[in-house]
């Protein structure tokens, strides 16, 4: 019988590079099927589906961990809208659950997410972050506007500060690289 895995073993087992990168068609289905398993089996914040209006003109984000001969399946994502002239909103961040403890996927997907939205001329960019996050969130550089409730959870109106997300050079790719651990 084999011994129960380790939690060094499990370190072992999750990929070590990963892209964050504005979407392709099946990358977008990805997306949709793991916001449905994190908002709506996980935290049961919607019934059966997370899908709004929004989705109708977001531009998708997603992390996908990056191999020798492929890119792996969505593990993260979130999306961008423009509200109106230069305001910008985010939504909808969820890293899958054995994700997590890669620790820099929600932070790269927020940097990416603002900084696509600062490329496209956006001024001012917002979220409506769960409460449980807003710490994270001010870690990256945002401040809390205002407190609320939404889905019968405590949630914050946050901003970011522009100045720690800077345009995409003009002939840049617009993705972010995460490596964890040593090579």
């Amino acid at each position: 019988m084999n011994a129960p895995a380790t939690l060094a073993d499990l370190r072992v087992a999750l990929p070590r590079h990963y892209r964050i990168e504005h979407a392709d068609a099946r990358a977008v289905e990805q997306a949709l099927a793991l916001r449905r398993a994190v908002f709506c089996d996980e935290q049961g914040l919607f019934s059966g589906s997370d899908r709004d209006a929004v989705d109708e003109t977001a531009i998708v984000l997603v992390a996908r961990a990056v191999g020798d001969a492929a890119t792996g399946p969505v593990v993260g994502t979130v999306r961008i809208h423009r509200v109106g002239g230069d305001e910008w909103q985010g939504s909808r961040l969820a890293v899958a659950a054995e994700f997590r403890r890669v620790g820099a996927l929600g932070a790269a997907l927020i940097q990416l997410a603002v900084r696509s939205a600062t490329s496209r001329g956006c001024r001012r960019f917002l979220a409506q972050v769960q409460g449980r996050n807003q710490v994270f969130f001010e870690r990256l550089h945002w401040q809390a506007l205002t407190h609320f409730e939404l889905h019968g959870q405590p949630h914050v109106l946050m901003e970011a500060d522009l100045q720690h997300y800077p345009r995409f050079a003009p002939d840049a790719p617009q993705r972010i690289e995460v490596h964890r651990g040593r090579p």
